[in-house]
């Protein structure tokens, strides 16, 4: 019999927090309940977590902290943010800091429960693509290790954030191919969100400041106008030309 997911809950609100917790339990989740961002970092960083429910407003260390604390560190935990703040800025900050899904309070907590299942189907799917196309994806100079997530240009390692890297990877696995920003949206961050698309520009932007010689005038991520974007093909990049 498969060990229950467990999910981490850092919420400072008793009630709510127990309610997501019984929620969740009755679906056969292992929940662990953190009452303030402190101690929520502190069990995101000691233990392995199928995904978390987050609050932004937090004693202690706040949720856009541990969001990004959590998108610093090497293993993927999907992150779904809950708060009462329902300005359109705050649910940008959060998912631009690399939170997966965002619910305003008041929420359903059936709802809140079809999306922690729905992400973590989502991590699941991503993680058995990463095992069948263990090999390295090369595009010109660019290598690309899904297994260990790491990449290299040329002979030098690039630092990327998970959802970076999994923005390359599956441009990496489409080259030449012209995704919308709502289609990447779906595709890499698993929603369709209208008003979210200007994160997927953030992100173009930080990826072009990592594997472009000049960002500014790109030649591997290209942007093509009215539609999207496409990662140029391998002779393309090669030749520092926009295709």
């Amino acid at each position: 019999m498969p060990a229950a997911r467990r999910v981490l809950i850092v919420e400072d609100d008793p009630h709510i927090a127990e309610l997501i917790g019984l929620h969740l339990g009755d679906e056969g989740f292992q929940v662990v309940l953190a009452a303030d961002g402190s101690l929520g970092a502190s069990l995101l960083e000691r233990e392995h977590w199928d995904a978390l429910v987050l609050d932004l407003m937090l004693p202690g260390v706040d949720g856009l902290e541990i969001c990004k604390r959590a998108r610093a560190m090497v293993r993927y935990t999907p992150i779904i943010v809950t708060s009462a703040r329902s300005s359109e800025v705050h649910r940008i900050l959060g998912l631009e800091l690399g939170a997966d899904d965002y619910l305003a309070k008041p929420f359903s907590v059936l709802e809140l429960v079809a999306r922690v299942r729905a992400l973590i189907r989502r991590s699941d799917a991503m993680a058995r693509h990463a095992r069948l196309d263990a090999g390295t994806v090369a595009i010109a100079d660019l290598q690309i290790d899904p297994m260990a997530r790491e990449v290299w240009l040329g002979d030098a390692p690039i630092d990327l954030t998970p959802r970076e890297f999994d923005l390359l990877y599956f441009f990496a696995r489409h080259p030449g191919q012209v995704f919308s920003r709502l289609e990447l949206l779906n595709q890499v961050w698993g929603y369709k969100h209208d008003g979210y698309e200007h994160t997927v520009n953030t992100h173009i932007n930080r990826l072009r400041l990592k594997i472009e010689s000049d960002p500014a005038q790109p030649s591997r991520i290209l942007t093509v106008w009215g539609r999207g974007y496409k990662l140029a093909p391998a002779a393309a990049a090669s030749a520092g030309v926009p295709a």
